[in-house]
């Protein structure tokens, strides 16, 4: 048993790096349980999950976050391009002897942990695509307002509600507020601030000029319409960035896929219901395994 990762916290589990591939890959690792990885958000490091969320998970999981090559504590060229990503969840959980882990991620992390899976389907248990997208064309496009206010330099508490939240509703004004102050709350251990122009630069030299998950030759429409791997995603029922309709096209089509979502909610669900989030993602996992 690590007892490192077994006696800490989301906020008290140090920061660690193994070298692979000829860079330095940062990650925390906290709780107990199967292996379950998690990719973060555009923007995102291992500060960006909301402790709670990332604690509660840690009841039934052995919770490893990291930071993609090149941003926060990650050395490295950063890269947004989604098989980039992949290769660094690949990396990690190669270097670290995971084994087989269930498969987590938040928006753009949500289509790395795709890739990843139909890139090394043994290495996964589970994918939990969370405030993410299918891949292929979006049947209901992202409102440009998102966009607008992701690539703004810095994002302030009114920004943070258009982005993760639902800001005409004041329940999810209030939810974004306590997950806001839960995640400043972290003082003990803290990742590199990455400036955002590093961040805003590697996504422009990363984007594909046709659809945010490219997939000209359907391969990954193909695997996840065969696959065995069971697939959760969780989705706010107002994300103005991957409107959860996607997912509702891909139903009838992917014969592994569930889809929940969490009422009155935008695009970070986990941070507004980390309680049902988390529990969610346990119950999953634990009664709907892959099979043998």
């Amino acid at each position: 048993m690590d007892t490192l990762s077994f006696n800490h916290t989301a906020l008290t589990a140090p920061n660690r790096t193994v070298e692979v591939g000829g860079r330095r890959l940062a990650y925390r690792r906290f709780g107990h349980g199967p292996n379950l990885v998690l990719c973060v958000r555009f923007r995102g490091t291992m500060d960006s999950w909301d402790p709670l969320f990332l604690d509660l998970l840690a009841r039934d999981f052995t919770v490893n976050v990291f930071d993609y090559s090149g941003l926060g504590l990650s050395t490295g060229k950063p890269s947004y391009v989604k098989t980039d990503m992949a290769q660094d969840v690949d990396d990690l959980v190669t270097a670290l002897g995971l084994g087989k882990v269930a498969i987590a991620g938040w928006s753009i992390g949500g289509i790395a942990a795709q890739v990843f899976a139909a890139l090394h389907p043994e290495k996964v248990s589970h994918v939990l695509a969370i405030g993410t997208m299918p891949p292929g064309l979006m049947v209901k496009p992202s409102a440009p307002l998102f966009l607008q206010t992701a690539f703004k330099p810095e994002n302030g508490i009114e920004d943070q509600y258009i982005l993760f939240f639902e800001p005409d509703s004041a329940r999810s004004r209030a939810a974004g507020d306590a997950s806001v102050a839960r995640i400043a709350s972290r003082s003990m251990v803290v990742d590199a601030i990455t400036p955002p122009a590093v961040m805003i630069q590697s996504v422009i030299e990363s984007a594909d000029p046709t659809t945010p998950f490219p997939d000209p030759d359907g391969r990954y429409q193909a695997f996840y319409r065969s696959t065995d791997i069971p697939v959760l995603a969780l989705s706010g029922d107002h994300d103005i960035m991957f409107p959860v309709e996607n997912w509702y096209a891909m139903n009838d089509l992917w014969p592994t896929l569930f889809v929940v979502t969490w009422p009155d909610s935008g695009h970070g669900p986990q941070h507004q219901y980390p309680e049902l989030s988390a529990d969610l993602i346990a119950s999953f996992v634990k009664n709907n395994p892959r099979p043998v």
